[in-house]
């Protein structure tokens, strides 16, 4: 079984509904559908949830006619015939009704805020299921909320997750095509939540290594991963393959193609994953697996909004216990921390989060000097066995003698080495690390 994800864009508007269509038609086999909201509805629910929240209700009442609105008119063009918009109609208003059912609600709390969101998702899978049928699809549905479950620590419960979704699907083995939310689920309690890191992409994976799919399709407006960020470099180059190290680096340190989570599940289950264009069906993406992309530098990826800390004190050198102490600050702020470097007196590291900052430098200074600074880039450097030959790390370094770098990390992972510089640099650092690729003259990343 092929699992197939489409997001927001994908079904965005009629026509693109059409065109997915059109694309799972083309696989032979049973497909497992993955869908997010159609784009834009997200922030129209959560729009609609902040002025509740706020006690906005005829602001709120507003939006919800908006919505309902839009929706008609996705409807008008969605379906030729008048009875099957009224069937339309009717596979939407439990949705509606619940948005307005908590307006209408004495109190409003984050349950009910995570329902609203929900209805995104839960509206574009109904509208999308009967477009199947009025395509003449052997189509069916089964909801996210039966069975991708969290844990107590909000995580998945990939146990439960294989045990309810394998029973869903033992009578659907004539169908098709089985249509599924993503971004939703039920939480430990039984309430309705959502996966927040990576939503649709995530479920994609989780559903994918759950029933040992085939392959894992992610379908964007974006033809897999490139060599560098093409809004800032010209001159890049698309990758063909990746292995699953590889672009968890890479989405990690800011790539937009997958959250690094999203990668762990189908890994583990090692069923290939598989980027895609709904723009460009024909293109072959990028394919993720355990093969690697065989190049020593793969690609670059630069991720903003860090703040570099420095920790420094004398009664680090020669101690045992002291990096305990450091990194015991983080963890009772739940901030986690991407790059570090040390010396015998100090240590440097960085974070993304600077919700806790504060918090962070006034436990460090009980017992160290601390010193912050914001407005820095990581450049991540991705590629395989980078450190195999000196060669490649010098090409690196020499790209960069005029760019102030503040800090360097390599070694804890084959595939990276990861350049700290301020964000003022961050377009220069990319362009002249590009040369790395287009100086060997390949189109393609086989």
């Amino acid at each position: 079984m092929l699992v197939l994800k489409f997001g927001g864009t994908s079904v965005g508007s009629a026509d693109r509904m059409q065109e997915v269509i059109d694309i799972i038609e083309k696989n032979p086999g049973q497909q497992l559908v993955v869908l997010s909201a159609m784009s834009g509805t997200t922030n129209d629910l959560q729009q609609i949830a902040n002025t509740i929240k706020n006690k906005e209700p005829d602001l709120a009442s507003d939006l919800i006619a908006q919505l309902e609105s839009k929706y008609v008119r996705v409807l008008t063009d969605l379906y030729p015939y008048k009875d099957v918009r009224d069937r339309a109609r009717f596979l939407l208003r439990p949705s509606i009704r619940l948005i307005k059912d908590k307006l209408e609600s004495s109190s409003f709390c984050p349950v009910d805020e995570k329902e609203i969101l929900a209805q995104g998702e839960i509206m574009s899978t109904a509208l999308f299921t009967l477009l199947c049928e009025v395509r003449q699809i052997n189509v069916a549905q089964v909801r996210a909320l039966d069975f991708i479950h969290t844990d107590q620590n909000g995580e998945p419960d990939f146990a439960r997750i294989r045990q309810d979704l394998t029973r869903l699907l033992i009578p659907l083995e004539e169908v098709q095509v089985i249509v599924t939310q993503g971004y939703i689920c039920k939480n430990h309690s039984g309430q309705i939540d959502n996966l927040k890191r990576g939503g649709s992409d995530y479920t994609a994976t989780i559903i994918g290594s759950a029933i040992d799919a085939d392959e894992i399709r992610i379908w964007t407006d974006i033809d897999g991963v490139r060599t560098n960020d093409p809004r800032i470099v010209n001159d890049t180059l698309p990758i063909r393959k990746l292995s699953y190290r590889e672009a968890a680096e890479l989405a990690y340190f800011g790539a937009k193609i997958l959250h690094p989570t999203c990668v762990l599940p189908a890994e583990k289950a090692n069923v290939p994953l598989r980027l895609k264009c709904t723009m460009s069906p024909d293109s072959p993406g990028t394919l993720i697996s355990r093969e690697t992309s065989k190049r020593p530098i793969t690609a670059i990826a630069a991720k903003d909004n860090i703040t570099a800390i420095k920790v420094y004190s004398h009664r680090m050198l020669q101690a045992y216990g002291f990096l305990r102490k450091v990194f015991q600050v983080f963890e009772d702020h739940k901030t986690s921390v991407d790059m570090i470097t040390t010396s015998e007196v100090a240590v440097s590291l960085t974070i993304d989060d600077v919700r806790n900052l504060p918090d962070i430098v006034d436990g460090l200074s009980k017992f160290a000097e601390v010193e912050s600074d914001t407005s820095y880039s990581i450049i991540c450097i991705v590629g395989n066995a980078l450190y195999d030959e000196s060669q490649h790390v010098h090409r690196i370094f020499e790209s960069l003698q005029e760019i102030p770098v503040r800090m360097v990390s390599m070694g804890g992972s084959r595939n990276n080495i990861s350049l700290l510089v301020k964000t003022e640099y961050k377009v220069n650092v990319m362009r002249a690390l590009n040369h790395l690729f287009i100086t060997s003259g390949e189109e393609v990343y086989a």
